[in-house]
């Protein structure tokens, strides 16, 4: 009976499935676009309000907004179940529905929340009442983080499950374009919607911390940014359900890889653990990529405010910042798709842009100590062609080291690694800026400490880098299965 109910289920991996094309590549691409922008709604405009214009500590605000990161251990979780049940019928797309629309929710419930922290703080100070309110949004963006997980790991599972080794590369320089286009999209649209006198009076422009007289006006705040929070989100959500729909049934080729028949009931969580943990080659990966995060993602909680304070931009200004790094990380993952990662390798590609990086980080320290915006634009083009070539390299790269039998779970491994390093790179940034207006007078050495540090962490993940063995890993990872499917056999 056993046997005969195996034979029926692999008939449909029978079949032949149809390569991906170039508009579907296009529209998985969608939900990365929907990405990009909201974290420019979070990273960009909702901490810039938060330590600029609310006069909220940089570190608390980055401790709240990292607790969307450092519940990533639910990536690997997700990513499993989305390898062993289906949900709505599908794999990867039921998750990636409920997710997306919870994550678009929540991120409107914690801007709520913010007015709250800013309206305590301006009536109590540093009460009871306001540590409460800051501890609710910390809980927020921990549940969005949660949202996020479940949408996003298993999607980046499905792009392992849609593609070929010969044309995954394209999907990936596609899809991950797609979330730049998102972030400058968003800041322009985003930039657009702010750029109004309300939100951008000379109390803003002239803003010092130190000077507690200066007192932001937060129903009118309120009112001009709440649109913003509401639109943005709803079109996030319709380019998910554009981006996924029909797409899983028609090219998946997740049961056609299987390497043992009824993969549902034999993938639980600590059998695909017993996989992602085969090889040493997994944690020195997972070591670069932290590192490698944290060095590329400190500059988040930051970069903003240093727009405001150093160069006495208004929040219109900030947030149209994105625009010129989003235009550079797009223009570099496009083009190391198809220029660099051919003729230097993925290695070799990925090393290039951690250099290039660190040399960005200089002259954006020198943008602020001549208080220079235009060097600070170009700064951030550049970098963000650095950051372009890093994903597009490290990213085929973590696709190289993933097993097809248990993608969601090394996807979700990776994703931890990323999360966990971007929830630390943010309570980091925050962190050192309050050493550093700590220990200096001037506001450009305060920021310029985080950017520095950021250098010296690009050229560190390099060593990791150079132990890193492709060869090794698909070896060991190829026994492991194995031994774990013959071990339910027997």
């Amino acid at each position: 009976m056993k046997m005969s109910n195996l034979v029926d289920s692999s008939s449909p991996s029978d079949r032949p499935l149809p390569k991906i094309n170039l508009l579907t590549m296009f529209r998985l691409g969608l939900f990365q676009m929907g990405l990009g922008i909201m974290s420019l709604l979070t990273l960009g405009v909702l901490n810039r309000i938060t330590i600029d214009e609310l006069a909220v500590s940089p570190f608390l605000v980055g401790l709240a907004i990292a607790m969307h990161q450092f519940v990533s251990p639910a990536r690997v979780w997700f990513g499993q179940m989305s390898d062993g049940k289906s949900l709505f019928g599908h794999h990867r797309t039921g998750y990636v529905w409920c997710g997306a629309a919870l994550f678009t929710i929540l991120s409107f419930v914690a801007l709520q929340v913010v007015w709250q922290i800013g309206l305590s703080l301006q009536e109590t100070g540093w009460s009871l009442v306001t540590y409460s309110w800051l501890g609710l949004l910390a809980l927020i963006f921990a549940l969005y983080g949660l949202a996020l997980s479940a949408s996003s790991t298993p999607f980046a599972a499905l792009l392992v499950d849609v593609s070929d080794e010969d044309n995954r590369s394209q999907l990936v320089g596609i899809v991950w374009s797609m979330l730049m286009v998102g972030i400058i999209i968003g800041a322009i649209v985003g930039g657009t919607l702010l750029d109004q006198p309300e939100v951008c009076g000379t109390a803003i422009l002239s803003y010092d911390p130190s000077q507690t007289g200066k007192i932001a006006n937060i129903p009118q705040l309120q009112g001009k940014i709440n649109p913003v929070f509401m639109v943005m989100p709803a079109i996030v959500f319709g380019l998910c359900l554009v981006a996924t729909v029909g797409v899983e049934n028609k090219y998946s080729r997740y049961r056609s890889r299987a390497s043992a028949i009824a993969r549902e009931d034999k993938v639980t969580l600590s059998r695909a653990l017993r996989v992602l943990t085969a090889s040493r080659q997994t944690g020195l990966f997972f070591s670069f990529l932290l590192v490698l995060t944290i060095s590329l993602f400190m500059q988040d909680a930051v970069l903003e405010p240093y727009g405001g304070e150093v160069f006495g931009l208004c929040i219109a200004d900030t947030t149209k910042l994105n625009i010129p790094f989003g235009t550079g990380t797009l223009l570099g993952i496009s083009s190391t798709g198809f220029l660099l990662l051919p003729r230097l390798g993925k290695k070799r590609t990925t090393k290039l842009g951690c250099i290039a990086a660190a040399v960005c980080f200089g002259l954006i320290i020198l943008s602020g100590f001549t208080v220079n915006p235009n060097l600070l634009r170009a700064s951030l083009l550049f970098f963000g062609l650095s950051a372009g070539i890093i994903t597009a390299g490290a990213t085929s790269l973590m696709l190289d080291l993933t097993a097809a039998e248990t993608a969601g779970t090394f996807i979700g491994a990776w994703g931890l690694s990323q999360a966990v390093a971007r929830g630390l790179a943010t309570v980091l940034g925050g962190g050192v800026l309050n050493l550093g207006k700590i220990v200096f007078d001037l506001p450009v050495l305060a920021y310029s400490s985080v950017f520095a540090l950021q250098a010296v962490g690009m050229i560190a993940s390099i060593w990791f880098l150079n132990r890193v063995n492709i060869r090794e890993f698909q070896d060991n990872a190829k026994a492991a299965i194995a031994a774990v499917m013959e071990g339910e056999l027997d």
